[in-house]
């Protein structure tokens, strides 16, 4: 085997083809355009390659433990190659408004909004097409090519990582054990939280009767939030809203695991947890820093797609979303020093004995 011809360097190197070389108006950068929009795709295809081979695991009846280590691997590896997206977005800013319009002429109708792969990943992490902002009053797949439309369908009518990590969380065996019901004893602990607080706040001598009025509205607004939790019909509401995405079960779960993380048999689920904030969080920066590269190298000119350029791109980046759950569960963490202790026999269970 020779280097050469393993990476296919022939095909590789000879793949850039800049528009304003072949209308006669040679601009340097464009080099620089095409090369970093080169190496995205090739990573998007990494990450889907990993997203993958996890799907494959979690659209089974029952995900096997052994898996859990290398599910958790290659999710930690799609953030560290989501970092590397991030920092080629610097690489291309060297490239000035000016360099920019130099070519940017050549390039209509062909936009960023055509990235199959890019497509294709937003769904197969879980993003639904209610969620998607309207591109130029069309369907987003409008501005694909026929085929890779079909597979767009085909991947949508598909279970996603979403679809199931849900799942895999509903089927969390530690939520209701012989010595241990989580539920029963996380709101026990979460009214004595509040109860605790309140008598505190009434006790201070340093704060006047408003502030202490104003502290209690806010304390008491906080408990209604963990009333919606606790009150299966009031979170089904909720949900209908579109304030909570995961089932109520699945939202325990993930509760139990990131409370309870010291657990041996919970370490791995918590890191996936973890793995899959960060993903979110990757994806929802690498969208608000492309809006804002947008904004210093168009200002508010319109894509040469046609969308409305910075601002599509910054709505996108609040609003495609998918573990969004995962972040507002933060809201319900209790400190480590309320957490009502194990039973010896929840410890044992949950120690891999």
């Amino acid at each position: 085997m020779q280097y050469h011809d393993y990476l296919a360097l022939e095909k590789i190197l000879n793949s850039q083809k800049p528009a304003s070389l072949e209308a006669g108006q040679p601009a340097h950068d464009e080099m620089l355009f095409i090369i970093t929009h080169q190496a995205y795709e090739l990573w998007f295809k990494q990450i889907l390659h990993e997203l993958d081979s996890v799907l494959k695991i979690f659209t089974t009846e029952k995900v096997d433990e052994k898996d859990m280590g290398q599910i958790v691997l290659r999710l930690e590896r799609i953030g560290e190659i989501q970092k590397l997206l991030l920092e080629q977005i610097r690489v291309i800013e060297t490239m000035t408004p000016l360099d920019f319009l130099e070519f940017r002429k050549h390039l209509y109708p062909a936009s960023g909004f055509q990235s199959f792969q890019f497509r294709l990943l937003e769904i197969k992490l879980g993003l639904r097409s209610e969620q998607r902002l309207t591109y130029n009053q069309a369907s987003y797949d409008s501005q694909l090519l026929p085929e890779q439309a079909n597979q767009v369908k085909e991947a949508e009518a598909s279970p996603s990582l979403f679809d199931g990590v849900e799942k895999w969380l509903e089927r969390t065996p530690f939520l209701s054990m012989e010595a241990f019901d989580f539920w029963r004893t996380y709101r026990s602990a979460v009214e004595q939280m509040f109860q605790t607080e309140k008598s505190k706040l009434q006790e201070n001598q340093f704060l006047s009767q408003e502030e202490k009025q104003k502290a209690t509205t806010q304390m008491e607004q906080a408990e209604q939030s963990f009333q919606v939790l606790f009150e299966p019909e009031a979170f089904t509401q909720a949900r209908q809203k579109g304030q909570w995405r995961l089932s109520h079960r699945a939202l325990q779960a993930a509760l139990l695991i990131q409370l309870y993380r010291d657990q041996p048999i919970l370490h791995l689920p918590f890191r996936l947890i973890t793995a899959l904030i960060d993903i979110d969080e990757l994806m929802t920066t690498w969208r608000y820093r492309h809006a804002l590269m947008a904004k210093r190298m168009l200002g508010a000119r319109v894509g040469t797609g046609g969308s409305s350029g910075f601002r599509y791109l910054l709505e996108a980046s609040e609003k495609h979303k998918v573990f969004n759950d995962f972040f507002q569960l933060t809201t319900f963490f209790i400190p480590r020093s309320s957490l009502p202790p194990l039973p010896p026999e929840a410890e044992m269970q949950l120690g891999f004995f």
